[in-house]
């Protein structure tokens, strides 16, 4: 094997000398004050949460596990704490509408002191007007406007009977009264008497009995009169005695909130209502009674309409709310109307109003998670219009599909709300893409990276970091070995030699772990053993799929050639994700090359199990051959490429090396060494292109060749342009310091035909030809035969043509 392309041990996995690091243990650190990294992030952030225009709400951008929410929950309550306290808010009874109800706002704090004053003022008035109607003072004044009453009424009626006596005419009782009755000599005039009369005084004295029952008709019109005056009178003593004792009260309450308007008109609606429906006070509160008191008619005394249902409260020098809504359903976020029971009757009234996450944050700030609001009916549309009405209308969900009605129209509430949105930043650009408003109404981009450049006061960070969730977590402190191998583990999820990951929850994970199995071992310090330990344990509990595949591959059901050589072969690599984990496993690619003009035929592709990346990758690979191998006669070459017992869709580029591979080994009739895999991306220019997942694809490979036996001949070749995301697993590290495996970089595809095949790829003489004992001379040497075989068909069709 050519040694040039070989990597030293020095570049396979980060170094980092824990003396370099400057302390023995966390123990000794400061604990960390500040934010590692996301300088943009905090930036972006600082700026959104004072900006106070309106549309600069925030979407806070970055793959899972670096920190965002921790972030945003920290800068944002720090804010807050030093932000002016939003006022308070309650639903009160409209006594105009009570289906539309109002809100009144309050400074913070204030608003139950104003609910439990109302309350108050209902209890006494309560107590005290019964009181008041049965002082002797009331009942003399009620008596004598009866008494006045009577006597008017006496009048009349004595008036009315003397001018029936002028008439002739006296009073008897009836059963509907009285009636009058003709008089002769002071005596009532039997009928039988009146009908013997001549008819002349009969009809004298039907004349003058119609005249009285006018006057009686007049007598029963005063006395009506005289009745109502006297109620009229009764309800004027009722009412100036509730607003005598009211008025105390009220003023009181007046002078309270002299400087609200709303609450003073409110004030002034309680008071109208109690003087008008003053008789539901006037029957004495029956205690620990558990049904309402009901009045002499036998209905219910409801006071619900006097209470203050308090729906925000705020301290007054609690600072601006801030509110996460973890599970932002339409009622969650808005608010909802409740409903009771009563007797198999379902109602509501403006009791029971219920705030939502945008009213407890108004006035400060709301997280939410973009993917939990989406996945929310109305939710969305429903913030949009917040945000834009600057108002909150709390209403029934159901009644968008018209299922129930609550009949309550509460009236809408302002509210100042800063949005915080968390999510992917795939989902930012889509909605940037397909919702219209929400670059209107989200003008502010957080954007989390991933990692950050390394250097040594990052490694300081770090090392501050573990000892801050060390100490937070009574978690045993790590040496500075420990926290070597910690950093190595952050460059590998990084994937970079000179960057950290800033995937904290991660990194976070990997210390408990390593402080749990410290304790384990009973170590005061957790050592880098612990950290190794815990990294193994956690491939493991998560590789199981990988060891069924490398089972496989050491019992031959899925071939792999791990030895020997063999024409047209090449082992690729592939990386297999599963969720949090993912491994690399070797793939046999062959390629078979026959005469003919159909070009590279990929079996993936014409099977419908190739992604457009790889199908892209192939089509690179036939533009290479042609470019370097047309040349005085035309391009003939039928090939046929695939994955040998993939049986689901492949996807990328970074088998193009190996595929190409394989192609010019058929063609050349030339073996590949089978001990070696090999992977990455060519371009049509010959160079070889860096992939993703390099540490899985060597691993996955060094780990079925260790399963069948190291030989010292094994190895990966990868880009040169890959060496700096090198990470691997110790293991691997110590085989090659062992010189039981190698790792070659090389940056064009001639340096990896040259390893794969022992023999040097070839370059064009002064005359465009390749030496014959090179791989491109002997590919050339067989394109051209296939050239003139081609040719000599078409020759041969013309011929049969032209007879």
């Amino acid at each position: 094997m050519n040694g040039k392309f070989k990597l030293p041990v020095t570049m396979l996995a980060p170094q980092i000398e824990a003396a370099r690091l400057g302390f023995s243990d966390t123990s000794k650190l400061p604990l960390l004050d500040e934010t590692i990294g996301q300088d943009r992030a905090l930036d972006a952030l600082g700026f959104g949460l004072r900006m106070q225009s309106e549309g600069f709400n925030i979407y806070v951008s970055g793959p899972v596990g670096t920190g965002k929410g921790t972030l945003v929950r920290d800068m944002v309550t720090r804010l807050a704490k030093n932000g002016p306290a939003p006022p308070d808010w309650c639903y009160v009874n409209n006594f105009q509408d009570h289906s539309k109800p109002r809100c009144l706002s309050f400074p913070p704090g204030q608003g139950r002191a104003f609910q439990q004053a109302v309350a108050a003022l209902i209890r006494s008035l309560r107590r005290d007007i019964p009181s008041h109607f049965e002082t002797s003072k009331y009942l003399e004044a009620k008596a004598k406007i009866i008494e006045e009453t009577e006597g008017k009424k006496k009048t009349l009626f004595k008036e009315l009977t003397e001018l029936a006596h002028e008439r002739g005419f006296g009073f008897e009782e009836a059963p509907g009264g009285f009636s009058l009755v003709p008089l002769r000599k002071g005596r009532p005039v039997p009928q039988d008497e009146r009908d013997r009369l001549p008819e002349a005084e009969q009809r004298h004295m039907a004349d003058a009995q119609k005249e009285l029952d006018s006057e009686i008709r007049e007598f029963y019109v005063r006395l009506h009169a005289l009745d109502h005056e006297a109620e009229r009178r009764i309800r004027m003593l009722d009412r100036q005695v509730v607003e005598n004792l009211l008025e105390a009260h009220i003023e009181t309450l007046r002078r309270t909130y002299r400087d609200l308007p709303d609450v003073l008109e409110h004030l002034e609606g309680v008071r109208e209502d109690v003087l008008t429906n003053h008789k539901d006070f006037r029957a004495r509160e029956v205690r620990h009674m558990p049904f309402m008191l009901l009045d002499g008619a036998g209905h219910q005394q409801d006071f619900t309409r006097y209470q203050v249902n308090l729906i925000v409260e705020h301290k007054p020098d609690g600072g601006a709310p801030v509110v996460e809504e973890s599970h932002p359903t339409y009622a969650n976020l808005i608010g909802k109307i409740e409903r009771k029971t009563h007797l198999g009757v379902t109602f509501t009234d403006f009791t029971e109003i219920k705030a939502g996450a945008m009213l407890q944050a108004s006035g400060g700030y709301l997280i939410l998670n973009a993917l939990d609001l989406l996945r929310q009916p109305f939710s969305w549309d429903t913030l949009k219009r917040v945000i834009k009405t600057r108002e909150v209308k709390i209403e029934d969900a159901s009644e968008f599909f018209g299922l129930m009605t609550t009949g309550l129209k509460p009236q809408p509430v302002p509210v100042n709300v800063k949005v915080i949105l968390i999510g992917p930043p795939v989902l930012y650009h889509l909605l940037q893409s397909y919702e219209e408003d929400f670059q209107k109404i989200f003008k502010v981009k957080a954007d989390f990276d991933v990692d950050i450049p390394w250097d040594d006061r990052q490694a300081q960070l770090y090392a501050r970091y573990v000892a801050r969730l060390c100490a937070r977590e009574a978690l045993p402190h790590f040496s500075a070995e420990a926290v070597a191998v910690l950093l190595r583990q952050g460059m590998r999820l990084a994937e970079r030699h000179d960057r950290l990951s800033l995937q904290l929850s991660l990194f976070s994970d990997l210390v408990r772990e390593a402080g749990f199995w410290a304790r384990e071992q009973g170590h005061a310090l957790v050592t880098a053993d612990d950290v190794d330990t815990a990294i193994e344990k956690k491939r493991y509990r998560a590789n199981l799929p990988e060891q069924w595949l490398q089972d496989e591959i050491k019992e031959g059901t899925l071939m792999v050639d791990l030895t020997g050589e063999v024409v047209g072969q090449v082992n690729g690599l592939s990386v297999h994700l599963m969720g949090d984990y993912s491994f690399g496993r070797p793939c046999r690619i062959t390629a078979r090359t026959f005469v003919g003009t159909k070009g590279v035929i990929d079996i993936q592709r014409e099977a419908e199990l190739s992604g457009r990346i790889h199908s892209k990758g192939v089509m690179i690979i036939a533009g290479y051959l042609a470019g370097k191998f047309c040349g005085a006669h035309p391009f003939a070459l039928s090939a046929t490429l695939t994955f040998e017992q993939t049986y689901s869709e492949v996807e990328g580029d970074s088998a193009s090396v190996a595929e190409l591979a394989a192609i010019l080994s058929s063609l050349a009739e030339t073996p590949v060494h089978q001990g070696l895999a090999v992977t990455g991306s060519v371009n049509q220019l010959g160079e070889i292109q860096p992939i993703g997942g390099v540490n899985e694809k060597i691993e996955g490979f060094f780990e079925s060749c260790r399963k069948r036996g190291l030989t010292g001949e094994q190895g990966v070749i990868i880009p040169a342009r890959n060496t700096k995301h090198l990470a691997l697993r110790r293991d691997v590290v110590e085989a090659v310091e062992a010189g039981t495996f190698t790792i070659y970089g090389v940056n064009r595809i001639e340096e990896a035909l040259e390893l794969l095949t022992g023999l040097p790829a070839g370059e064009r003489d002064a005359e465009g030809r390749y030496p014959d004992d090179s791989l491109f001379g002997r590919a050339a040497k067989r394109l051209a035969e296939m050239a003139k075989i081609v040719a000599s068909w078409k020759e041969r069709d013309e011929a049969k043509s032209e007879k």
